[in-house]
């Protein structure tokens, strides 16, 4: 790719608010991602002849998160696909999608990020049950935060 086609991809990845981009072709393997807070973007791009580059570390998770991190057991954290608000249920009268003791199933929804107006149903990636909620109702998430724990 020259390197003209790439200022014109960044600069439109940079118009279109998307905030994570992946591209791989045979000639190479491109990764674009946007703090959606800043004006700034972070690019790796690495021809496919090489080993991939490992990609760039993510902004460090809140010490809050840190703190929150699962106490010793075979616990695994049921995480956040993306950036945006959390809530614990479809609205402020609406009983909570799932509480702490709670049995998941796959696929079954447990909590709504909102990001840019749109609420997004977020599902089990396992099932188990729930020993720990991580985040408050109503409180920004960041991406691959640990929303709960399930054993």
């Amino acid at each position: 790719m020259k390197a003209k086609e790439l200022q014109e991809l960044l600069d439109f990845i940079a118009k279109s608010g998307l905030n994570k981009v992946n591209i791989e072709t045979e000639e190479f393997k491109i990764s674009v991602q946007r703090d959606p807070n800043t004006k700034h973007m972070t690019t790796i791009a690495a021809p496919m002849a090489h080993a991939p580059a490992p990609a760039a570390a993510p902004a460090a998770a809140p010490a809050s998160a840190a703190a929150t991190e699962a106490p010793a057991g075979n616990y695994k954290p049921l995480k956040a696909p993306m950036i945006g608000t959390f809530y614990r249920s479809n609205g402020p009268d609406s009983p909570a999608f799932v509480q702490v003791g709670d049995m998941v199933e796959k696929g079954q929804v447990i909590c709504i990020i909102e990001a840019m107006k749109l609420f997004n149903e977020i599902e089990a990636e396992e099932s188990g049950r729930i020993v720990k909620a991580l985040v408050d109702n109503a409180t920004p998430v960041e991406y691959d935060q640990p929303l709960f724990l399930i054993e």
